[in-house]
């Protein structure tokens, strides 16, 4: 199965060779950045607010200098009426909008200072410092009563290449219990609380013992109190993804399992974070590590957190209870994101294959797996493409529907929204699909459809509404 490739001026040739604790050379590879913010409160009201980031933005005639589009929630749900759209030509924001700067390649949210409201932080892996080129910068924009407004800079100790290729945060108490995360070149930066308003933090602590860091994550996996963090590589040779590091030490990685990109939350209720990677490529010979059409892979937490020698489940197409079957080039596992969508206290996954052919090649889709307090995975399991009645508009070739996902109650009933993006939808202007939630879960009856230009990008490619995801890898 073809793959669609990266487009117009978005970056094609961010390409690094490492070498990752004695690990194998990286393959070379284009950088991409892999997550997306789930809503939050930035202004107060007590209504989630949608985070759609454009990274290939055109601002102020700068070909993908990026942009980020928050639509502020209500009672009513979402109206692209209200909608703040940030630059870093914005007031107050940090830096100026360059071309193929990819301001909102990678987002994440948490109220960071304490205040009641939460925090968004934005990456642009690619600005131009006077350290370098394609440096990145990662940018916290400040919630208030008015909404984001200001911003501060979260620099890396030591400038190198694509800082900010993904970024996690999580507030769960003060102190060292907030925490932001970021992926780079250079390793893993932690910034840890208290934060404050005018850019200043607790600690920040740069580990760059695992170099080449792709895609990061925050979990308590052995409900300690305090977050414990996820590192995982850019694609190694020899493996099906990077090498995946858990409170990334000199100890070195897990020893079974690897993958493109991570995220953490309670799938079998026993208060422990449980690990989710997604694995979207394939091995390259029969019996390696890896699966046909991809796989994600899941390791539980326990009072001793997740060991090195753990061996996680694997979860594929092919598993029982999964919809479809796996085949080659699906890239399942390609976008991931963990939450409890029905309220059973369970997180549940949200599993985007952007390369599924479903009657067109390429359109994507997204696969939910719910949590299970015993058993295996797998069971009642559901899909959605652009297909599925009720969701608007129609699967097309090379759509990737499934780019990125998040999760996240914008309207207060309890019931949080399925936020999907099908960043090659419309020549890479993007789309993203808000589908509502029920008591089952997130249903594509009443759901809705977002495109660049209903928020006010008028360029006809690569806006990438909703984010790139791994598109720029896998």
């Amino acid at each position: 199965m073809s793959k669609p490739g990266l487009r117009g001026g978005w970056r094609t040739g961010a390409v690094v060779i490492a070498v990752v604790m004695g690990a194998s050379l990286l393959s070379a590879t284009p950088a991409a950045a892999v997550h997306g913010a789930v809503p939050g409160d930035f202004n107060g009201d007590g209504y989630r607010d949608a985070v759609l980031p454009a990274p290939g933005a055109n601002i102020a005639g700068k070909e993908g200098a990026g942009a980020v589009v928050v639509l502020y929630g209500a009672r009513s749900g979402l109206s692209t009426a209200r909608r703040a759209t940030i630059t870093q030509n914005t007031a107050g924001v940090p830096g100026t909008a360059e071309a193929n700067d990819g301001f909102g390649a990678s987002t994440a949210t948490a109220d960071l200072n304490r205040d009641g409201y939460a925090d968004l932080v934005v990456s642009a892996p690619y600005e131009d410092t006077a350290a370098g080129q394609d440096v990145g910068t990662v940018t916290v924009l400040w919630g208030s009563e008015k909404g984001l407004t200001a911003g501060t800079d979260l620099p890396a100790t030591t400038p190198g290449a694509y800082y900010g290729l993904d970024v996690q945060a999580l507030s769960t108490g003060p102190g060292a219990k907030t925490e932001v995360v970021v992926a780079g070149y250079e390793g893993l930066m932690r910034f840890m609380g208290p934060f404050s308003r005018r850019g200043t933090y607790g600690q920040a602590v740069e580990n760059r013992d695992t170099a080449s860091v792709g895609s990061v994550a925050l979990g308590d996996f052995g409900n300690a109190g305090s977050p414990d963090e996820v590192a995982v590589t850019v694609r190694l040779s020899g493996l099906s993804g990077g090498e995946v590091y858990v409170d990334p030490v000199i100890g070195g990685a897990q020893q079974t399992g690897n993958g493109l990109i991570a995220a953490s939350g309670d799938i079998n209720g026993d208060g422990y974070a449980d690990l989710v990677v997604g694995d979207p490529d394939e091995p390259d010979r029969a019996g390696a590590d890896g699966a046909l059409g991809g796989r994600v892979l899941v390791w539980y937490g326990s009072a001793h957190g997740i060991v090195r020698d753990a061996k996680p489940v694997q979860l594929t197409q092919n598993t029982p209870g999964v919809p479809g079957s796996s085949e080659k080039g699906d890239a399942f596992g390609g976008a991931l994101a963990v939450a409890d969508l029905n309220g059973d206290g369970l997180a549940d996954i949200v599993i985007g294959s952007p390369f599924e052919d479903t009657g067109k090649r390429n359109a994507g889709q997204v696969t939910v797996v719910p949590g299970r307090r015993t058993g295996a995975l797998g069971g009642n399991a559901y899909a959605f493409t652009q297909d599925t009645a009720g969701i608007p508009g129609t699967g097309e070739a090379d759509d990737s529907f499934g780019t990125t996902v998040a999760v996240g109650d914008i309207d207060k009933d309890g019931r949080p929204e399925l936020f999907v993006s099908a960043a090659e939808k419309d020549s890479s202007t993007g789309a993203v699909w808000i589908l509502p939630g029920g008591t089952g879960g997130p249903t594509a009856k009443g759901s809705r459809v977002i495109t660049a230009p209903s928020v006010g990008f008028s360029q006809k490619e690569n806006t990438l509404l909703g984010g790139y995801g791994l598109l720029g890898v896998i």
